[in-house]
């Protein structure tokens, strides 16, 4: 009982430090005498993530990056003969089937493995979440007392997952308010777009920017829409963590705006969090230059960084900066064009308007 207990511990450890997946999903492989264990997300997009032992890591990179993975009828199945349990795949398909199927075929055969059972969950946020054991195929298929252990520890494994899942819900509120507390219009977008997160500064901001079909932000502005649409669906591929800023016109005594979409780049074992982005809302104007914390923390600028873009607010050249900071001209231009990276703006007289606007927030 005590080690049974010191899995289940493990187990609630690994929802809140998703470091300790990869050496749970070992142990749940040990228990039911399996060669690996994996847990996969897939989101309402189809977008899959997951966390395995590691031994089978190499074969669930190649899995989750090919085509194949969508010839799996073990799921749907589950869900269907054994709803929320651990299901055999011998229980779930023919041996012809198994036989046949291009899974075992292309990616566990070949290195030895080609057993399985699983179990399928639906999660209250709108994603599946699966768990996937697999065996050797000298083992044969798994046993009914295998089976039986992996029930008895189904529970446990939802409970977990359901924290984990909610704590990213917790994680996206704290983001927004803590936003608004400087006075930030800001949301919390998940990888489908939806909105996790949305503080009163933003929905106060509506109908320009609000919540639309299935939760997902939408603007009323078509053009800006598209445009921020587009640039979630390049945050989803970027490889670097770069600030997009998108301009939003003035209209009917509402002043100008400009959207920042900052990434928010999660634990790469965390599979429950679905945070892709923070949409921040900023006025334009001439407000004077804003506070040094504010551009930090906004655009990931350095001290150096931050100083020069301060300067660069209130309409100095850079010759005048270069002055006032005691540094090189050519110095100053290399701070510029790391700005302009991580502000998203292209040209000197675009990030001035913008920033600008941004002494708002301290005054």
């Amino acid at each position: 009982m005590s080690d049974d207990m010191t899995l289940i511990d493990r187990i609630y450890e690994a929802a809140v430090i998703p470091e300790l997946w990869p050496d749970v999903c070992a142990s749940l492989a040990e228990e039911v005498s399996g060669f690996s264990a994996g847990i996969l997300t897939i989101d309402t997009d189809s977008t899959m993530r997951w966390v395995c032992s590691p031994n089978i890591a190499e074969q669930m990179e190649r899995y989750a990056a090919s085509e194949v993975k969508l010839q799996n009828p073990r799921p749907e199945r589950s869900m269907q003969l054994s709803p929320m349990a651990f299901a055999r795949d011998v229980d779930l398909m023919t041996a012809e089937e198994i036989a046949a199927d291009p899974i075992y075929n292309t990616f566990l055969r070949p290195v030895g493995l080609g057993w399985s059972m699983g179990a399928v969950l639906t999660e209250p946020s709108g994603h599946t979440l699966i768990f996937d054991m697999i065996g050797r195929s000298s083992d044969g298929p798994f046993s009914i007392a295998a089976l039986d252990r992996a029930n008895s520890l189904k529970g446990d494994l939802a409970r977990a997952t359901l924290i984990a899942s909610r704590m990213v819900f917790r994680q996206a509120e704290s983001i927004a308010a803590t936003l608004a507390l400087i006075g930030l219009p800001a949301a919390v977008l998940g990888n489908d777009n939806r909105v996790l997160a949305m503080n009163d500064d933003m929905e106060a901001l509506s109908p320009r920017i609000r919540t639309g079909a299935a939760n997902r932000i939408s603007l009323k502005n078509p053009t800006v829409n598209g445009l921020v649409l587009a640039a979630l669906d390049q945050l989803v591929v970027a490889q670097a963590s770069n600030v997009q800023s998108i301009p939003l016109a003035a209209e009917q005594g509402m002043p100008a705006l400009i959207l920042h979409l900052l990434p928010v780049r999660r634990n790469a074992r965390d599979i429950f969090s679905k945070s892709l982005a923070v949409l921040i809302a900023t006025p334009v104007g001439q407000a004077g230059p804003p506070d040094m914390r504010v551009l930090s923390g906004l655009f990931d600028l350095t001290p150096g960084e931050a100083r020069v873009a301060r300067e660069l607010a209130s309409g100095a050249s850079l010759e005048a900066v270069s002055v006032k900071l005691g540094l090189k001209l050519e110095t100053v231009r290399t701070y510029l064009k790391r700005i302009f990276l991580k502000t998203g703006t292209r040209r000197q007289a675009e990030l001035t308007y913008m920033l600008s606007g941004l002494g708002r927030l301290t005054v």
